[in-house]
């Protein structure tokens, strides 16, 4: 499979100190001077995991797009938080950082919490919340039952006690495949449901997932292990109190985390609608990007349209 199919490079790349001696990478795309979404990355994954589709759409429709790594990825300094809503304070200080003043949020599966707990935590800042396939809550009343949470439930205890050593073999395994990344991608397709392997083998995608991952994992990979460990605590808030629009997407032949997850978690959040994607597993929902981001957009106060 090709790999060399031309994608929109990032506007501007770097870091941003969200105190504590800590930074946070990011990737811009679009317009400067447009209003901002944040795009959360999935487990595993970095700041360059914005679909080519996205980053047209940011482009043509003048919006400022920003790709936002967690702690342990690519260069953003490690940090294991004490819960989900925690991270929604690194998204805040990125925000006063790059003055930005409101903004929506999108969340691919891993990213779908971190969408929660921003809208939780900084209502008056964030206009609206797209969760793709998003990894549901594991302890507490609000936890379904099945798929990667009931996984991330049973190994708990495990990935406390051994959060640090675990993320650095999965760095090192990581490291020693990556001459095999090519490869590995395209077995990984092999794997899913006919709508995903039909989005995930365009060369563009193959492109931007094998950029993405190279660069991130470059000299550490602990954020996939600080995501299961927060994944499997308390998140810190309840979904039934979170007052921004929400929009679920997710596929109806996802076996992570299966479709009941989506309609559970959009069962809870008072302002929500799920979209189901037929035929699509955990990763098919990138293909609709420009209407996730469409969404948002149409949910800004007082926006003007374009």
């Amino acid at each position: 499979m090709e790999t060399n199919a031309p994608i929109a490079d990032a506007r501007m790349e770097g870091t941003v100190e969200v105190g504590d001696g800590r930074s946070i990478g990011v990737a811009e795309y679009g317009d400067p001077d447009g209003e901002a979404i944040f795009w959360f990355h999935g487990t595993p994954g970095g700041r360059r995991q914005v679909p080519p589709r996205a980053r047209e759409f940011a482009a043509d429709r003048g919006v400022r797009l920003i790709g936002v790594e967690r702690p342990g990825v690519g260069s953003s300094t490690p940090h294991l938080h004490r819960s989900v809503a925690e991270g929604a304070r690194d998204i805040e200080h990125i925000a006063d950082r790059l003055n930005i003043d409101r903004f929506g949020v999108v969340g691919l599966s891993g990213g779908g919490p971190y969408v929660l707990a921003c809208a939780h935590e900084l209502p008056e800042r964030v206009v609206a919340g797209a969760v793709l396939g998003g990894v549901a809550p594991v302890c507490g009343d609000e936890a379904p039952v099945g798929g990667a949470v009931a996984l991330a439930r049973r190994f708990a205890p495990l990935l406390e006690a051994l959060h640090q050593p675990l993320g650095h073999l999965v760095w090192a395994t990581a490291f020693a495949l990556r001459p095999l990344a090519s490869q590995a991608f395209d077995l990984f397709i092999g794997t899913m449901p006919e709508g995903d392997q039909e989005v995930m083998s365009r060369p563009e995608m193959k492109q931007m997932f094998l950029d993405d991952m190279l660069r991130a994992s470059r000299s550490q990979l602990h954020a996939p292990i600080y995501d299961a460990v927060l994944f499997s605590r308390p998140w810190g808030f309840s979904l039934r109190d979170i007052q921004v629009p929400i929009r679920f997407w997710h596929g109806d032949s996802d076996h992570l985390v299966p479709l009941d997850h989506g309609e559970h978690q959009a069962r809870l959040v008072p302002d929500s609608e799920l979209k189901v994607r037929p035929r699509e597993g955990h990763m098919g929902s990138l293909d609709a990007a420009d209407e996730i981001l469409d969404t948002i957009l149409g949910l800004w106060p007082n926006r003007k349209a374009s």
